[in-house]
């Protein structure tokens, strides 16, 4: 009822994304100005209230402090619809995926909401951890998230920092060691995306129109282009080649078959094009040179005679360079 099913991920890269921007957080020991010790902060996705729990059912809280904390944790929170980010619901993306078109509608807003929560025995500590993380917020930070995989949509991700909030913990009674706690919020704005449709590029245009004057009858014309290849993408010319070397000047070209051939047709040696412009016999054939923005270079003999043809129009993308076949008709 819903529609074709979709499933981009996005909300699970987001979660990723945020994840990794706090993995090589660390706490370093010093004494007298000379590091003594590094420890890399152990991440995880969780609630808090989840690691308070494991930590009060340990009977071994007065283990070293780099056996169990400091730690972070980390978890989504909630989503909510942003209606100042809002597009037109009808536009629509085009993106290129080898020889088809990916159509891609409108993204929807959200804001991903993330809780951050540091747990550490001691104030320093804390206080080491978050003031690596504060100075990348001013207040947002973005990410580049890879959103859909099958076309390679990249998108720029802000993450605001909302709040920060500290406080000090004990766990049990007062004789028994303290908690240092600090819980951040952040907000992901993200954009989700449905289902893409699969097309073949436009590769014909037509328009219909009327021409006239005052003083001459109207007249109904109409006007056609279609793409058509610069250049050989096929390499058929397997077995035609020039039998002797011509240099860059050379527009009379010896050829193992000229049949193969017909005036005007636009033919490829050693990327420069040429069209034939006369068949003198069964083994000759008189060229322009340098067509389609190619230099003029010589060729040595056996080089090979790619034709161009529309097997080679076929064979277009996009991105490629090509030219167009224009026709016009008029009626009365």
């Amino acid at each position: 009822m819903l529609g074709a099913y979709t499933y981009n991920k996005v909300i699970r890269k987001c979660v990723i994304s945020f994840g990794t921007l706090f993995n090589n957080i660390e706490v370093r020991k010093e004494t007298g100005g000379t590091t003594y010790q590094k420890m890399k902060v152990p991440l995880a996705y969780g609630p808090k209230q989840k690691f308070l729990a494991r930590l009060e059912g340990q009977p071994e809280l007065n283990k070293k402090v780099a056996i169990t904390l400091p730690r972070i944790s980390f978890e989504l929170t909630g989503l909510s619809y942003d209606s100042s980010r809002k597009l037109s619901p009808i536009t629509t993306d085009y993106k290129k995926d080898g020889k088809s078109v990916r159509k891609i509608f409108t993204p929807v807003p959200y804001n991903l909401d993330f809780s951050l929560s540091i747990l550490s025995k001691t104030n320093d500590e804390a206080l080491e951890i978050i003031e690596q993380i504060m100075p990348l917020f001013q207040p947002s930070y973005q990410v580049t998230i890879k959103i859909i995989d099958d076309i390679n949509e990249y998108r720029d991700v802000p993450i605001v920092l909302n709040s920060i909030n500290y406080s000090d913990e004990y766990e049990g009674n007062f004789d028994q060691r303290k908690l240092t706690t600090i819980d951040a919020t952040f907000t992901m704005k993200a954009y989700i995306f449905g289902p893409t449709q699969t097309g073949k590029p436009i590769k014909k245009a037509k328009v219909h129109y009327d021409t006239g004057t005052p003083a001459a009858p109207v007249r109904r014309v109409s006007y056609q282009v279609e793409p058509t290849a610069l250049r050989d993408k096929d390499s058929d010319g397997v077995g035609l080649t020039i039998t002797a070397a011509v240099n860059d000047k050379t527009a009379t070209l010896p050829v193992v078959d000229s049949t193969v051939m017909n005036i005007g047709d636009y033919i490829e040696i050693n990327n420069e094009v040429m069209k034939v412009k006369t068949k003198p016999d069964e083994t000759t054939i008189t060229v322009a040179r340098g067509q389609n923005a190619t230099a003029k270079s010589a060729h040595a003999s056996g080089s090979v005679i790619d034709i161009i043809t529309s097997a080679d129009t076929e064979l277009l993308e996009s991105d490629d360079d090509f030219g167009f076949n224009e026709m016009t008709s008029f009626y009365g």
